[in-house]
C-alpha cells in the first residue's frame, strides 16, 4: 500500500488506518480478544502499517491489546496513541505518556495526541500551554515522535500550533458527517496537516449493513449516534439507496465506496476498525479504488441530504 506523509514529518503512515477502539470493549459488545488481535495481524499482512489507540479505550486494555498483536512487528508499524482529558496537567500527561509506552511494549510513540480538549467529560481546565509544554517536552526527549490533536475546533488547532509542532488533526469525518470541512480543515489543508478521519463509516452506518429498523443492544455506543437517531437515520438510509448504483459500478461495497471518497480529499486518510479478519480484508481494498471526479461530485450531492439536516454540533454521540 502506498505511504504518505504524517504532517510536515518524514513518518510515513498508509492512507487507511487501523482503528482499535473497539479492542477496548468499553462501548462495544460481541469484541474477542483473538479476533480483533487476528484483525489488526490481518491488516498488517494486506498492507496496513499504522495503528491508532487511547489510553481511554477500555482504560488501556486496547494499548495492551495492540502491543501484543504488533510487537513482533513494531519496527514496520506505526503507532498512535492519545492522552485523555483527566491527563492534560504536565506531570500527568508525562505519566500518561510512560504508561501507554509499557502498554504498547514500546520505545516510542509515533504519534502522540491530546485526545480532547480540556474540559470536556468534566476535565479541569488545565492551560493548553501548559499541556503543551508536556507534549513538546516529550517530543524533544524521543517518547515520542510526532504531536498531534484530537477533536480540536478550528481555534483550538490554531492555539495549539502557536506552542508546537502540529502534525494532524483527528476529527469525526465521512460522507455523512463533514462538519471539519467548514471549521478546522481548512486550517489543515493550508498547513499540510494530516487529517485523520476518525468513525469514517459513520460507525457502521456506511456499510449499509443496518436496516430501517435496526436496534443496537445495551451498551453498544452507536445507541447515542445521532445519525441513527430518527427522521436523520431514515434519511441516511434513502442516501444510502442512491449510493449503492455507484458502488455497484465500481463492484465494490458501500463501505469501501465511503472510504475511496474520504482518502480522496485533501490531507486524508481514513481510520477503520475490524472485528476480525475478514474485515480489516475487505477494508483494505479501499486504498486501490480511485473513483471519477463525477462520482465523486454526485456523492458528494447525495451526501448532503444527510449532512444538511445536521447541527454544527461536530460531536457525534449525545454523550452528555
Amino acid at each position: 500500500m502506498e505511504t504518505r506523509p504524517l504532517g510536515n514529518t518524514d513518518i510515513a503512515i498508509t492512507p487507511l488506518i487501523f482503528g482499535t477502539w473497539q479492542a477496548g470493549k468499553r462501548g462495544w459488545v460481541g469484541v474477542e480478544d483473538d479476533a480483533v488481535m487476528g484483525a489488526m495481524q490481518a491488516a498488517f499482512d494486506a498492507g496496513i502499517t499504522t495503528f491508532d489507540t487511547a489510553e481511554i479505550y477500555g482504560n488501556g486494555y486496547s494499548e495492551t491489546l495492540v502491543g501484543k498483536a504488533l510487537g513482533a512487528v513494531r519496527d514496520r508499524v506505526v503507532l498512535m496513541t492519545k492522552v485523555f482529558p483527566t491527563h492534560l496537567q504536565k506531570q500527568q500527561v508525562i505519566d500518561a505518556c510512560e504508561a501507554s509506552l509499557q502498554r504498547l511494549q514500546t520505545d516510542v510513540i509515533d504519534l502522540y495526541q491530546i485526545h480532547w480538549p480540556a474540559g470536556r467529560f468534566n476535565s479541569a481546565i488545565v492551560p493548553l500551554s501548559e499541556t503543551m509544554e508536556a507534549m513538546v517536552s516529550l517530543l524533544d526527549q524521543g517518547k515520542i515522535r510526532a504531536i498531534g490533536v484530537s477533536n480540536f475546533s478550528r481555534e483550538q488547532l490554531a492555539e495549539a500550533m502557536t506552542y508546537g509542532p502540529i502534525q494532524s488533526l483527528q476529527p469525526p469525518y465521512s460522507l455523512f458527517w463533514r462538519q471539519v470541512e467548514q471549521d478546522a480543515k481548512p486550517l489543515c489543508d493550508s498547513h499540510h496537516l494530516s487529517v485523520l478521519a476518525y468513525s469514517s463509516l459513520a460507525q457502521g452506518l456506511l456499510t449499509g449493513k443496518f436496516g430501517p429498523d435496526h436496534q443496537f443492544p445495551e451498551g453498544d455506543v452507536r445507541a447515542t449516534n445521532k445519525l441513527f437517531q430518527g427522521d436523520l437515520y431514515q434519511q441516511a438510509q434513502a442516501a444510502l439507496a442512491q449510493l449503492r448504483p455507484i458502488a455497484d459500478r465500481y463492484r465494490t461495497t458501500l463501505g469501501n465506496l465511503a472510504l475511496a471518497w474520504l482518502l480522496a480529499q485533501p490531507h486524508t486518510c481514513a481510520i477503520v476498525g475490524a472485528r476480525n479478519a475478514a474485515q480489516a480484508q475487505e477494508n483494505v481494498q479501499a486504498a486501490s479504488l480511485t473513483l471519477t471526479p463525477e462520482d465523486l461530485a454526485e456523492m458528494d450531492r447525495i451526501s448532503r441530504t444527510v449532512t444538511d439536516r445536521l447541527d454544527p454540533n461536530p460531536v457525534m454521540w449525545n454523550l452528555d
